[in-house]
């Protein structure tokens, strides 16, 4: 399936596609266009839209798109639910201190944007980031 959101990725928007591959579609194809594309963007190419405005899957309710499609998904690996949190903060403005990571996470991917160009170049080299976190995360909840 092809997924389409905002250009310039960032928090979320790395994260997102993240979750998207592990979890819910591993075929997951991403587009990524201007912000007041993305609707556009996604009728046309009968794609799924995220983390935009007006995008099928978005902020809500105070939430991050991250935790978004955790929620609408029924995602409960274990580890998952603290891996929510720490994006959530990074993500969400005002919100760095909800985790002692989430200011970390925040500073890392705004400097992955600082290194690389391309959002596909991002998505390459932050991955293995997220695998990290994810795995540190589910080795916590395991106890």
């Amino acid at each position: 399936m092809k997924w389409v959101t905002r250009e310039h990725v960032k928090v979320d928007r790395v994260a997102c596609p993240w979750l998207i591959r592990q979890f819910i579609d591993p075929q997951a194809e991403f587009l990524f266009v201007a912000a007041d594309r993305v609707l556009e963007a996604a009728r046309q190419q009968d794609a799924i839209s995220f983390d935009a405005e007006g995008a099928r899957y978005g902020h809500r309710g105070g939430r991050c798109t991250f935790e978004v499609l955790v929620e609408d998904h029924h995602l409960t690996e274990p580890g998952l639910a603290e891996l929510a949190r720490i994006v959530h903060g990074a993500d969400v403005a005002g919100e760095e201190d909800v985790t002692p990571q989430s200011a970390g996470l925040k500073a890392i991917a705004e400097g992955f944007g600082m290194v690389y160009t391309s959002d596909r170049e991002i998505l390459e080299h932050e991955f293995p980031l997220y695998d990290a976190l994810y795995a540190w995360c589910r080795a916590r909840a395991q106890g």
